[in-house]
Formats: C-alpha cells, sequence, structure tokens
C-alpha cells in the first residue's frame, strides 16, 4: 500500500489538513485603585514609571527626590491602573495648588493609544469639577532611554482640555503650557 504524502495529496487537489496555530487571545482587564497614602513598594513602582515615560529632565534620581515631589504637595490622590497581572501600569494623581485642582497622569508607552489614558482621565473627571495641568507642547524632549518624548497635547484636546497658551511655564525641569478641563 503507498503512503499518501501532504505533497502528492496537494497534487491530487484532495483534502490535506492544513497545521493551524493556536490563537491565543489576551483581553487585559485593567481597574484603578484610589489612595491617598502610597506604599513604599508602590511609590518605587511609581519612581520608576515617571522616569521611565517623562522628559529625562524631570527624572528623579532617586526616592529621595520622588518623596520631595510628593510631600510638596497638598490633598493628593492616586490613581493607580492595574493590570490583570496585579502590575501598576498608569498612575493619575490630583492635588491641590493655588486654590486650584492640579493634576498628573502617567502611562506605560505599552498600553498607550488604547483607551487607558481616558480611562484614567474619566476617573479623574468624575471626581473633579475642574482640572489643571502642565503640558510639554514640542517635540524636543528626550527620555531617560534615548527616545523623543510625544506631546499627549493631542490626548488633552480630544478629552476635552482648554490650552492657556498665555499661561507657560519655563524652568530648568519643564517647557510647557497650561491646561485646564471643566465640567
Amino acid at each position: 500500500m503507498k503512503l499518501e504524502t501532504k505533497e502528492n495529496l496537494k497534487q491530487k487537489n484532495k483534502f490535506v489538513p492544513r497545521e493551524t496555530k493556536e490563537l491565543k487571545i489576551k483581553i487585559l482587564f485593567m481597574r484603578i485603585v484610589e489612595r491617598e497614602i502610597l506604599s513604599e513598594e508602590e511609590k518605587e513602582v511609581l519612581r520608576e514609571l515617571w522616569n521611565e515615560e517623562y522628559p529625562a529632565r524631570l527624572n528623579c534620581k532617586n526616592m529621595q527626590d520622588f518623596e520631595l515631589y510628593l510631600n510638596g504637595l497638598s490633598n493628593t490622590k492616586h490613581y493607580l491602573l492595574f493590570d490583570a497581572l496585579d502590575k501598576i501600569k498608569g498612575w493619575a494623581f490630583t492635588f491641590l495648588r493655588e486654590d486650584e485642582n492640579w493634576f498628573a497622569i502617567i502611562l506605560n508607552h505599552q498600553i498607550q493609544g488604547k483607551g487607558n489614558g481616558m480611562l484614567l482621565m474619566n476617573e479623574l473627571k468624575n471626581n473633579n469639577i475642574s482640572l489643571n495641568g502642565w503640558v510639554v507642547d514640542h517635540q524636543n524632549e528626550i527620555k531617560q532611554n534615548a527616545t523623543h518624548y510625544k506631546s499627549p497635547m493631542p490626548f488633552y484636546i480630544k478629552n476635552g482640555f482648554t490650552i492657556l497658551t498665555e499661561i507657560r511655564i519655563e524652568n530648568e525641569k519643564m517647557s510647557g503650557v497650561k491646561i485646564n478641563w471643566k465640567r
């Protein structure tokens, strides 16, 4: 009896079972946890996220620098974005500065552009009637990994923020413009 090979079956136009690859669909469920006080472990993860995603000149070189920054804020609320594996992938926080509600938001670059920033932003909007922030409005900043820092301005415009072009910050740490959102 002659054993048919795949090639012989193909030539005879007979059915050849195809090799299939198993498709794995991975859906990451993100959850937001609100905190007023961060654990030491969370602070270290957030400092690393800060340093990886923000322009290099904003880096907090050590935990002491990071703590100094955090301790200088008042009425702070933290919103931690956890993935399905309980890893922090994003962070937003609000604080009071000169009688205004301010915020900052940072996402791991691997989850940007997938609706996660909007998820965090909507949480901030649900808990505030007004938000202010500083935003880099140019493409001249470099991250610590030597890649360009992409201005998030289109994200804020898409999320209903007003750009206050007449109010800028220009110092050794940052060059940017003030943005504002009101309910």
